[in-house]
């Protein structure tokens, strides 16, 4: 059995912890034969192989009584770059759970499960359902839409450095007053109608407005103003901070892709990824 789940980019400007997008890059685990202990093969420096992984975390958090199986677990996600590398771990290991243990768990029990694990569910909701999603997590009622995402071409820039989760949101205010916050609200809203209505300029606009996370964040990360005023010049829609960053995502239209990573690569050598959106989320394969 193989269980492949893909890498997200949350937030998209304003969508704080609420917006989610499934893209290209893959973590994918085969399920071998049994064992005496639960054994993961991979060539992830600094990553358990045992029982500590998060995979196995989660997969016993989830079915505790499971007997163990020894993994070969592969992945193209980058990590701690702002791409869901830990949320794919999350949702294949719900998955692994309830394919091993015939949980017969809905494709909305996941989400629960993953969103209660995560936190919030912008990463882990894209993750299982593809595409786009909005949600929202209040309350432990969790709520959300799943929707196509407007045809664009999607390039990744993927600074060598690591951003943890934790230093980046340390950046953040500890509140907004009431006006800025309606404003922020504003700006998410307009973003939201424009992805659902495949309207990418005024989403793009809307994006680049975000006044929740991105005005602390991109001191975090330097290479962002020079990103987005070379996607300009591209004539992207939008550059924003993909996650908690540092990962900048620039949306622009398909036939200046080619062109704009040429320029990037050349202006900023780094990784730089080509990307799709995925609309499939977790797939087993047996």
């Amino acid at each position: 059995m193989k269980i492949s789940v893909p890498a997200t980019s949350a937030n998209l400007g304003p969508g704080f912890d609420s917006v989610g997008l499934a893209v290209s890059c893959y973590l994918s685990i085969e399920v071998l034969e049994e064992s005496s202990q639960w054994v993961i093969e991979h060539d992830l420096a600094g990553v358990p192989s045992d029982e500590n992984n998060l995979l196995i975390k989660t997969v016993l958090e989830v079915a505790p009584d499971l007997h163990p199986h020894r993994i070969k677990m592969i992945s193209d996600i980058p990590l701690a770059r702002g791409l869901g590398s830990s949320s794919s771990v999350i949702v294949a290991g719900i998955e692994l759970a309830n394919q091993l243990g015939q949980l017969n768990l809905s494709d909305d029990d996941k989400l629960s499960i993953a969103t209660k694990i995560e936190g919030h569910p912008d990463n882990v909701a894209p993750a299982i359902f593809g595409n786009l999603v909005v949600a929202s997590y209040i309350n432990q009622e969790l709520n959300k839409i799943v929707a196509d995402f407007p045809e664009t071409a999607l390039v990744a820039y993927v600074p060598a450095y690591e951003l943890k989760t934790s230093d980046s949101r340390q950046a953040l205010p500890q509140e907004l007053s009431f006006k800025e916050a309606v404003l922020a609200s504003s700006v998410a809203n307009m973003a939201v109608a424009g992805l659902l209505t495949g309207d990418l300029e005024m989403a793009g606009r809307a994006m680049s407005q975000d006044r929740f996370h991105e005005p602390y964040r991109q001191k975090l990360v330097p290479e962002f103003p020079e990103i987005r005023e070379l996607g300009q010049n591209f004539g992207a829609y939008a550059t924003y901070l993909s996650g908690a960053g540092p990962t900048v995502m620039t949306l622009l239209p398909k036939d200046k892709k080619e062109a704009f990573i040429l320029a990037l690569e050349k202006q900023l050598p780094a990784k730089v990824l080509a990307l799709e959106v995925d609309r499939k989320g977790v797939v087993v394969e047996h």
